[in-house]
């Protein structure tokens, strides 16, 4: 009989926002125009960034994968999401939530890598200026973020491909409105020892050697910033990393919450809507409403555009 139910479940009912079902059609608007604006936003930004040869440095390139990455976290997350609102069944399938998950996974992964090469792309910019193009250079650039696709990819394959080794007889129904791996972990017969385990030998490395990058390059940055005597001086510097710094800050503050030890899940459902799709659709406004080459470029090409 076990290895009847181990067997059975190889799908998943997503209750995530069941508990309000008056407020379905009006969730459904909020989150489809999250969604269309998070797309149109990164999208743009990303577009921005390739057509404009003025935006072709390392700090650019880096906030182009950044935006491309949120993107796909979106992608990843929300039109499963939507659908539900008005899906009598609620349903995904173990392998759609394997994929949905991996996408998931590679996106923030790949976040995480990202912020820190823009946090020690500031540092340079900041403590090392007249040596900036010979430590930031184009190649070094791509080859970070080339390296943090295969990173990125390597860490999602490993955590989804675990997947397949867990068997599902408690229940089907994951208290969420995706598939993350703890309440899966939660609903699980197999013991997901070794799933932990791999968290701990994979992923919270990543999220130490990332969450070191930022806070080293920010100190550097910010004893850098105090020696310098004009205020006019000091406020250049603050600005040039502004941006970065209020994105870095939600970004991993969001993330600590929701990967924290627990059993109940209690602030699940709060903290991954905001890291998921909050903060996507924050990020193409915080680098280019506070950034005057961002602002330059594109009124320049509406510019452009209206005279044609």
């Amino acid at each position: 009989m076990a290895k009847e139910n181990h067997s059975s479940t190889t799908e998943f009912i997503l209750i995530g926002f069941t508990d309000h079902p008056v407020l379905k059609n009006l969730l459904f608007l909020v989150f489809l125009a999250i969604y269309l604006i998070t797309m149109l936003g990164n999208l743009g930004l990303v577009a921005l960034i390739f057509m404009d040869c003025r935006l072709h440095t390392p700090m650019y390139i880096f906030l182009g994968n950044l935006a491309l990455m949120d993107s796909c976290c979106s992608c990843a997350i929300t039109p499963k999401m939507l659908e539900n609102f008005f899906s009598e069944d609620l349903k995904i399938s173990l392998n759609e939530c394997i994929v949905q998950f991996y996408f998931l996974c590679f996106a923030e992964t790949a976040d995480c890598f990202l912020l820190a090469a823009m946090a020690y792309d500031r540092y340079v910019a900041i403590c090392s200026p007249l040596q900036y193009h010979t430590m930031m250079s184009k190649k070094l650039c791509i080859q970070m973020t080339i390296g943090t696709f295969i990173a990125s990819n390597l860490h999602s394959m490993i955590h989804a491909g675990l997947l397949l080794r867990l068997t599902f007889c408690r229940s089907n129904q994951i208290d969420h409105f995706f598939c993350d791996i703890l309440p899966l972990y939660r609903i699980s017969c197999t013991d997901p020892y070794i799933n932990v385990l791999m968290i701990y030998i994979f992923s919270m490395p990543i999220q130490i050697f990332t969450i070191a990058t930022v806070l080293i390059s920010y100190i550097c940055i910010l004893f850098t910033v105090f020696k310098i005597n004009s205020k006019e001086g000091r406020g250049k510097a603050f600005s040039t990393c502004a941006s970065h710094f209020l994105s870095v800050s939600i970004f991993y503050i969001c993330l600590l919450m929701y990967i924290r030890p627990s059993e109940e899940g209690e602030i699940d459902i709060p903290v991954a809507i905001f890291y998921t799709i909050v903060i996507p659709l924050l990020n193409p406004f915080i680098y280019s409403l506070r950034n005057k080459e961002v602002k330059n470029v594109l009124k320049k090409m509406m510019r452009n555009h209206i005279l044609k």
